[in-house]
């Protein structure tokens, strides 16, 4: 199965298990310790907007704070 394949599939499931799938990819990638900690972040931070912990920026929000 390619890639490509493998992602669409991945696509169908709910979100929850594509969230566990997720998680499960980033920490079977070797990275630098400091890159490492960096990514464990990032994820706890999808986790929380995923949950409804967080609200995340609509476009535009994001927009007006880069400017």
């Amino acid at each position: 199965m390619s890639a490509t394949e493998l992602s669409n599939a991945a696509l169908e499931l709910p979100a929850d298990e594509r969230l566990e799938l997720a998680r499960r990819l980033v920490e079977s990638v070797i990275a630098p310790e400091e890159l490492g900690e960096t990514v464990a972040e990032g994820v706890r931070r999808i986790e929380e907007i995923a949950a409804g912990r967080v609200k995340g920026l609509t476009e535009a929000e994001f927009r007006a704070a880069l400017a």
